[in-house]
Parts: C-alpha cells; structure tokens; sequence
C-alpha cells in the first residue's frame, strides 16, 4: 500500500478530486478481483498460474491467488513502461 499512497499523494499534488476517484476506483476492482481472480493475465514477472498481473490505467497491480484462503494478496504495484 506504500506505493499506491505515495502515487495517490503524487496525483493529488495536481488534482485531489482525481487522486480521491483513482484510489476508490483501483480499490473497487482490486475487492472484486476475489470473484474471479483467474481473469487476468499471467504475471510477467513470474512463472507461475496462482500470480497474475491487473493494469488499470497504465499501473501493473501484481497479485497472488490464494486458493486455501479464497483471497487475493495484493503484493506489487508499479507504473509500466516501455523500452525498447
């Protein structure tokens, strides 16, 4: 959650409504990702099923699926970026 404060505080510094509606709506979908957790793509940065990778607006939310605790573990956050 450290990294999402410090960019909802970033957005803030220009618009507070925007960072406010960012954050609710990131949330939002993050809750409702427990659903259906399989519906995103295979983690980039990991090989594995049970890791997945959620854009929203240019963000990679990296999670884990924990099928005993039927939830998800929200463990990476970070702006994409090209390079080539």
């Amino acid at each position: 959650m450290d990294k999402l404060n410090k960019q909802i505080d970033y957005i803030a510094q220009d618009k507070p409504s925007a960072a406010r509606k960012f954050k609710s709506e990131l949330l939002s979908l993050i809750n409702r990702l427990a659903q259906m957790p399989y519906q995103n793509r295979r983690s980039i940065f990991f090989e594995r099923e049970d890791i997945r990778d959620f854009i929203y607006k240019g963000y990679i939310i990296v999670y884990k699926i924990n099928e005993e605790e039927n939830s998800i573990e929200v463990f990476g956050f970070s702006k994409w970026t090209a390079k080539f």
